[in-house]
């Protein structure tokens, strides 16, 4: 059987990117992550990594959002995803039907950042739109 990394590793060849540096310790030491509340009320799911090409490629975002990959959400309509486009990839949500990069809210620099503020912060709703 293959290590985390290894299984980490095989997924970014088939999603053609590689992930942060603080995702990939992190999905390393927990493989599967069923949910974290804010004291929002918020929730933040993070799928498992192998689950990660079949969701990515049923979301069909490389339309629409060229350098996405869907690591989570909120269980509900909006994905957690990272924006390829940029190094180091920032986090951003967008809604399952988010047409642009324009639709998308920064979260995070960061999954440490965003897990960091997360418990106390939930989600951000209130900022400023990312630009195409």
């Amino acid at each position: 059987m293959a290590s985390s990394l290894e299984a980490i590793g095989g997924v970014e060849q088939k999603l053609g990117i590689h992930f942060p540096q603080d995702y990939r310790g992190f999905v390393a030491e927990e493989p599967v992550e069923t949910g974290r509340w804010s004291s929002t009320g918020d929730c933040i799911i993070l799928n498992p990594v192998d689950e990660l090409p079949g969701i990515n490629e049923a979301a069909e975002l490389a339309t629409r959002l060229p350098g996405a990959v869907i690591i989570g959400g909120d269980g509900s309509r909006e994905l957690l995803v990272y924006d390829f486009r940029r190094q180091p990839p920032p986090l951003l949500l967008v809604d399952v039907s988010a047409g642009s990069w324009a639709d998308g809210i920064l979260q995070a620099e960061s999954l440490t950042a965003l897990l960091g503020r997360f418990p106390e912060q939930g989600w951000i709703w209130d900022q400023p739109i990312v630009a195409e």
